[in-house]
């Protein structure tokens, strides 16, 4: 679950509403519904994802005849909640000893968004990549780095400056 909200930077809920059916194993890909009724995205399933799906599917997941991906390990089993996968995150970073004031699922969205634009990506390719209609949705996950400025006030211009 952490690796498909890094990876791809998904919404918790996005997360939640995964079925079995989304993961097409011939093709390699990952089918993700989005919040919009009628849209979803495709993306390359990647090997280290599709090996941890293995194994949960595998090891972890609850026998269960319904369909859908992610479920609650306790009883009563039901369909996994996008609160519980914030709390996931949270626990998660918790043990790792991340700080910060944002440490839910959407943090991990964040830093997707950043690492693609860290990539060189531009804002248009990262708004298709979370699946935004708008350039201006996408602005919210755009930082400024200050030492990514730092870099460039220390250019040396021979001169020009």
């Amino acid at each position: 679950m952490l690796l498909l909200l890094s990876t791809y930077g998904l919404r918790a809920g996005e997360v939640c509403g995964l079925q079995l059916d989304d993961l097409d194993w011939q093709q390699e890909t990952l089918r993700v519904r989005c919040p919009k009724p009628g849209r979803s995205h495709l993306y390359p399933l990647a090997a280290s994802v599709g090996q941890a799906l293995l194994r949960y599917l595998r090891e972890v997941r609850p026998a269960r005849p319904e369909r859908t991906l992610f479920w609650t390990l306790n009883a009563p089993l039901r369909p996994l909640a996008g609160s519980a996968v914030s709390g996931i995150v949270h626990s998660r970073l918790d043990r790792l000893g991340v700080s910060g004031k944002r440490r839910g699922a959407h943090a991990l969205r964040h830093a997707t968004a950043q690492r693609l634009l860290d990539q060189g990506l531009s804002m248009k390719q990262v708004g298709d990549y979370l699946g935004h209609r708008s350039v201006g949705s996408t602005a919210i996950y755009a930082k400024v780095r200050l030492a990514s400025l730092r870099e460039v006030a220390d250019i040396d211009l021979e001169g020009l400056a």
